[in-house]
């Protein structure tokens, strides 16, 4: 059975023994001694993607929304809605998942990519974390295509003085003439001309992954089911706030590859807790008490 002081414990994403609050390692007020809200632990934003669809009016009211229309990365101007659904998932924890599919059958116009973002610009130092399950074939069609499928926060403006992005991509069959599969792990300090520092992990990722960025002090850490990634420091931090987006994209086109072809990226959750450098045990600890209390979302940051 779990007790009350456990439950509360979990929520704050605080560690040890929830009578003294443990110790998450974090600079600042601790997690345990911020007492939740009736709508959640100050600082934090979770969501398990519980929605009927992108239409859902409580899909936009928590600050989400699926990217349409024109601009890049990718195939320009073939951004489309359709590809965003939260379909019943055995695999996932809770039994559902955002999914994201993208397809293509080599040409612009049987193109489409799809991304999901926040509306709300303020997210800034702390601890980003995400369940993401990675594809390493095509749904359906024949397998080739150069396919980004990555989770990433950003400024909201390319051409920002402080411009800030942070960034998990996985190319399965690789692209930009790197072979895949690979995990590229980058931080930015201008996106252009491109300013980035980056380190790629050459490794299949098929299935679900809990993958963490911590920005704090001066540095990021990247980190995937408790192994840290990769680090990057001095310029290459965040240095505004930023939205958070996840996005499955095409580098280029590849008619070679005959018919049509879908490719799948999942996200099973997604947790924000500001101005704390939390472990990924932290992180699971959190994730694992909402959803043993029945919460789907919480939001307790400031305003932008």
């Amino acid at each position: 059975m779990i007790t009350l002081p456990t439950l509360l414990c979990a929520l704050a994403a605080c560690t040890g023994d929830p009578a003294s609050g443990g110790d998450s390692g974090a600079k600042g007020t601790s997690a345990a001694s911020a007492s939740p809200t009736p709508t959640g632990p100050p600082g934090t934003m979770f969501d398990t993607f519980k929605y009927s669809g992108p239409d859902d009016p409580a899909f936009a009211a928590h600050g989400w929304q699926v990217r349409d229309g024109g601009g890049g990365p990718g195939i320009k101007d073939t951004w489309s809605a359709a590809g965003a659904s939260f379909p019943a998932d055995p695999t996932a924890q809770g039994g559902r998942a955002l999914q994201l599919r993208s397809s293509t059958d080599g040409t612009k116009q049987g193109t489409k990519q799809v991304e999901v973002q926040s509306t709300r610009t303020n997210l800034f130092h702390g601890t980003f974390a995400a369940r993401i399950h990675f594809s390493d074939k095509p749904s359906t069609g024949r397998t080739g295509d150069h396919v980004v499928q990555t989770y990433f926060p950003i400024s909201p403006a390319d051409d920002s003085a402080n411009y800030s992005e942070l960034d998990f991509e996985y190319l399965p069959n690789g692209g930009w003439g790197a072979p895949g599969p690979k995990l590229d792990t980058t931080s930015w300090f201008k996106a252009d001309p491109p300013d980035r520092v980056t380190r790629a992990a050459k490794q299949r990722m098929e299935g679900w992954h809990t993958m963490v960025i911590t920005a704090m002090e001066g540095k990021v850490v990247y980190s995937m089911d408790g192994k840290e990634l990769f680090t990057s420091s001095d310029k290459y931090v965040a240095r505004e706030k930023m939205d958070i987006h996840f996005s499955n994209w095409f580098i280029d086109l590849l008619p070679s590859i005959t018919g049509q072809r879908s490719w799948d990226m999942k996200v099973n959750w997604f947790y924000y807790k500001a101005d704390q450098a939390l472990s990924p045990a932290d992180v699971q600890q959190a994730v694992d008490g909402f959803y043993g209390a029945g919460t789907d979302y919480v939001n307790t940051l400031p305003k932008s």
